[in-house]
């Protein structure tokens, strides 16, 4: 068997990203004809169609969705290498960080800190669900993923999640909601409350609290973007079941209130990574920063 030409992989690729023959090939300065011939040697060197095409669009078949997870990791683990090996006199260094769609934009803040303003860092950011992002990270597409849940962890699983952040979660809302002397059981009893979605951890600490307090609230709205909470905080939605790192500027600001503490309700937050010989030099002071910053949080 004849090994695997990588610049066919490579065309591919190019292709599979940008889903049009026509552009790739003038973005790689080829003819339309010489590119085809790459991607048709590809496929009869792996045995598949890679593509099917759908009027002027190619989209990729199940073989060639396979092969283009595999070049990615080829390909990323190129450009990790070359990064990695290079002289020691390089000026900046990129790391890819990840982000819950969802997840506190201060929090992110907090925990980019560290090397924010750094003229020999380039930080790129990207958002997404964690499925995407996991998956990102696994193909070393991502150096680094922000979560509030740590990964499903086996013995296969590739993933390390290291808890870097936990704040108390709090009803937070407008000062007049407050009244003095007023109880948690008041204040759930008396407002309507902004809660985050059944999928969420904090969710399902605060469905225990109010069943061993017996209440039953009355539910404002239910909201999967800490953001959104926030924004309906402001405008007097109700009280949101929140860390209050979430509405920190609000609060600083007297805009917001924070009423009380829900006992026993924590918000965690993970930095999840993978195993690698060369894992990117950045990623170290994140995390020990993180750690010497815990006990002035937790």
């Amino acid at each position: 068997m004849s090994e695997l030409n990588y610049h066919h992989l490579r065309y591919f690729r190019a292709v599979a990203h940008d889903g049009n023959l026509t552009r790739t090939a003038e973005r790689l300065n080829l003819s339309q004809s010489a590119l085809s011939i790459q991607i048709k040697q590809l496929e009869e060197r792996l045995g598949h169609s890679l593509f099917e095409r759908r009027g002027r669009q190619l989209y990729l078949t199940e073989a060639g969705r396979i092969a283009l997870d595999h070049a990615d990791t080829i390909f990323s683990a190129g450009e990790e290498l070359v990064e990695t090996l290079k002289e020691t006199g390089r000026t900046r260094r990129a790391i890819r960080i990840g982000a819950l769609a969802t997840l506190s934009r201060n929090f992110q803040m907090e925990f980019l800190r560290p090397i924010l303003g750094r003229s020999d860092v380039d930080m790129i950011l990207r958002s997404g669900s964690t499925s995407e992002l996991l998956g990102a990270l696994e193909a070393l597409n991502l150096d680094i993923v922000l979560l509030n849940q740590a990964p499903m962890a086996d013995s296969v699983t590739p993933f390390i999640a290291q808890h870097v952040y936990q704040q108390r979660v709090s009803l937070i809302g407008r000062p007049s909601y407050g009244k003095p002397g007023a109880t948690l059981a008041d204040l759930l009893g008396e407002h309507p409350v902004i809660l985050p979605t059944l999928e969420s951890g904090v969710r399902s600490q605060f469905e225990a609290l109010v069943a061993r307090l017996g209440i039953t609230p009355q539910i404002a709205a239910e909201v999967d973007d800490m953001a959104m909470m926030r924004l309906l905080a402001r405008e007097g939605a109700g009280l949101a079941v929140l860390p209050p790192i979430v509405v920190k500027g609000e609060l600083e600001a007297g805009t917001l209130v924070e009423f009380d503490a829900l006992p026993g309700m924590i918000e965690s937050f993970y930095a999840v990574t993978v195993k690698r010989r060369f894992p990117n030099p950045l990623i170290r002071p994140l995390l020990e920063a993180s750690e010497d910053g815990k006990s002035t949080t937790d």
